[in-house]
């Protein structure tokens, strides 16, 4: 960030299971350099990649995760379980 008086700070809140928030207006630049921005007094940045309208949190993290193929049972142990 240049430092010019005309700059101010921006705040950044962090949250143990939640999005950054941002005090607005913001400017992204994506991992494939793509920009994104919003006017937005106050934005929710996603930091777990769940979001439909990533970089953008739309809560999804509040959903439960999806088990992994491995947590499940598999066929064989359905037939152990019902005989």
């Amino acid at each position: 960030m240049p430092n010019d008086s005309s700059e101010r700070r921006r705040r950044i809140t962090a949250q143990r299971t939640g999005p950054l928030l941002i005090e607005g207006p913001v400017e992204v630049t994506l991992d494939d350099g793509t920009v994104v921005s919003s006017d937005r007094f106050c934005v929710a940045l996603c930091t777990c990649r769940r979001s439909r309208t990533y970089p953008w949190c739309d809560t999804s993290h509040r959903k439960p995760a999806r088990p992994s193929r491995t947590d499940t049972p598999g066929p064989e142990a359905t037939s152990e379980l019902n005989p």
